[in-house]
């Protein structure tokens, strides 16, 4: 490694070893302000707005975008925008959280006394105790760092971390105490995989009606393969009686009976299927169906009801087509 590799990485864990202090240095900022300040969010009747000026603006983003996906209703406000008419999307039920190190941040400074006026509660997070936003603020948390990472002292960089991993304890902790389940996250991520995964039922995707590949007990294996092909499957159900589920037959089982060359026309569906197969219901998660797919290496699942009569097929197909 030369020279200047040495160097580059030197500086590259220097920044990674002050990023860590500062963060270690907030667990001792895990305090009565802390809980206070969860406690105004908690107790909000309308919604969180963030505020952020630079930097400090784009981590109070990422923090409103966190609290909204985890049950806290938030959205971030530009706070100079704010003062050219944005301010009238603070509403007396809301709970304002700002953001500024300096705590002396002239656009916020500037709309401060609206939001007094407002009797809105006012939590900050800053970097300087005695500032004016901090003084001013229902509840201050202190995410002063020692130094930044920058080595002219002058970019933001461990302050921004401080302050976003603030943000994440204060979002996470008041998901924990509202009880905010995967379920409910999956609902506000619906495009995203885990929503997917959450919320994606067998009866979503499984192929009904006609689609279902079916023969009866009195059906030859020539039957069986002719209703397979029409399907495009890989497998007939055999099933009498309304639809109730006799066995299974699959690509799997025709190749164990052509190796014992059985005759196509004279052999009995019955005495080649599988029986006791698997099936599942149509409430159940898609992904659940994958877990029992992939464990009992299969690639097709019979959907019943609860009388376990035959409403549906599952491939695996679907399940990947999906995205789960």
């Amino acid at each position: 490694m030369s020279e200047t590799a040495d160097k580059l990485r030197a500086l590259g864990l220097a920044v990674i070893e002050t990023e860590q202090q500062a963060i270690a240095t907030l667990k001792k900022r895990i305090d009565k302000a802390f809980v206070q300040a969860c406690e105004l969010m908690l107790n909000c009747k309308g919604r969180i707005v963030v505020i952020g000026m630079g930097k400090s603006g784009h981590i109070g983003g990422k923090i409103a975008a966190t609290l909204a996906s985890t049950g806290s209703p938030a959205f971030f406000v530009h706070p100079g925008e704010a003062s050219h008419g944005d301010l009238g999307m603070i509403m007396p039920v809301d709970v304002v959280l700002a953001l500024s190190n300096s705590g002396e941040t002239a656009e916020i400074l500037t709309i401060l006394p609206i939001i007094k006026r407002l009797g809105v509660p006012l939590i900050s997070l800053t970097g300087n105790q005695a500032s004016v936003l901090a003084k001013a603020a229902t509840v201050n948390i202190d995410v002063s760092v020692e130094k930044e990472a920058c080595p002219l002292g002058l970019a933001p960089t461990s302050s921004t971390t401080a302050a976003l991993v603030m943000g994440d304890a204060l979002a996470i902790a008041l998901l924990e105490a509202k009880g905010f389940s995967a379920e409910d996250f999956a609902r506000s991520h619906p495009g995203g995989r885990l929503g997917r995964r959450l919320l994606l039922l067998v009866r979503d995707i499984m192929h009904t009606g006609d689609q279902i590949p079916t023969v009866g007990p009195t059906a030859t294996l020539r039957d069986a393969l002719m209703e397979m092909t029409r399907k495009g499957l890989g497998m007939t159900a055999i099933v009498e009686n309304g639809q109730l589920i006799r066995g299974i037959f699959t690509d799997g089982d025709l190749r164990r009976v052509l190796d014992k060359q059985v005759d196509l026309h004279s052999t009995m569906i019955t005495t080649v299927m599988t029986t006791h197969c698997k099936t599942i219901l149509a409430d159940c998660l898609a992904v659940d169906a994958l877990t029992l797919m992939q464990s009992h290496k299969i690639t097709a699942l019979l959907v019943v009801d609860a009388q376990q009569t035959l409403i549906g097929v599952l491939h695996m197909h679907e399940i990947l087509r999906a995205g789960v």
